[in-house]
């Protein structure tokens, strides 16, 4: 089973670009955020021809989550990150996947800090680790897929200098990553490439970042013991930020091995 993770920026804008990478590549499941539709223009349609089953919280201008299955329809567990009744934004959804419960996330940016949507990003961060600690000893399978807006470690970034002050780099943002692989998740990215720099996944628009290889790791799929003892192989398929219109971010995916195997 390859389960991706992949923020599309924009689900119809970059409808093209998608639908070519499921065709190219037809992983399993795909984790898609930034999805910038309300519910109803989600693109059911087109997942539909080319062989998935989705379900969605869509949001409008911003924010977005689904999840596609070329197998069963997914069943979905949740539609919103438990913690906080006030927060309307669209996030998060979780599902059971030919045996495998995944979560689709899509944590908050944070910049501008300090301020307001920093102050967000840690709490909502917080939140995911209390609801993420409540998953990891189910007994199932359990994968978090998604854009966490957090760059773990100095080596999953080209160079530190020009994001000194961002959000995504800020000691808060990787103690509170840190310690949601604490709890035991493995980072299949990390568990894939143990020593070499594991793969960038995001490129920002700015600067030339894709033409000087400038880029970022953000994107994580994070297994507990029960999904990572069927890890065989993870990668990002960075040639699709490449593409004319293409979003910023690049698939990541894992690959697992089936029950029997």
């Amino acid at each position: 089973m390859r389960i991706a993770t992949f923020n599309i920026n924009g689900v119809n804008t970059r409808l093209a670009n998608l639908t070519a990478w499921l065709r190219a590549e037809a992983p399993d499941v795909v984790c898609l955020q930034e999805l910038k539709a309300r519910g109803e223009h989600f693109p059911e349609k087109a997942m539909r021809d080319l062989g998935y089953h989705a379900v969605w919280e869509g949001e409008h201008r911003w924010n977005g989550v689904a999840i596609l299955s070329r197998g069963g329809p997914p069943i979905v567990t949740r539609r919103r990150l438990p913690g906080d009744t006030s927060d309307c934004q669209s996030r998060y959804i979780e599902a059971a996947v030919e045996g495998v419960l995944i979560a689709c996330l899509y944590q908050p940016n944070g910049n501008p800090r300090p301020g307001p949507k920093f102050d967000y990003k840690m709490a909502w961060a917080e939140r995911l680790n209390r609801h993420a600690a409540s998953l990891f000893g189910t007994g199932a399978p359990v994968v978090l897929a998604g854009d966490f807006n957090v760059v773990p470690t100095d080596a999953d970034i080209y160079n530190t200098r020009s994001w000194k002050s961002d959000a995504l780099l800020q000691p808060e943002s990787r103690a509170a990553f840190a310690a949601l692989l604490d709890q035991g998740w493995t980072d299949g990215l990390r568990e894939r490439f143990p020593k070499d720099p594991p793969p960038w996944t995001f490129w920002s628009y700015f600067r030339a970042s894709w033409a000087r290889d400038a880029g970022l790791r953000i994107d994580h799929l994070l297994l507990n013991p029960e999904a990572s003892a069927r890890l065989t192989d993870a990668g990002v398929d960075r040639e699709v930020r490449g593409e004319e219109g293409a979003s910023d971010h690049a698939p990541a995916w894992i690959d697992l091995r089936s029950r029997e195997g």
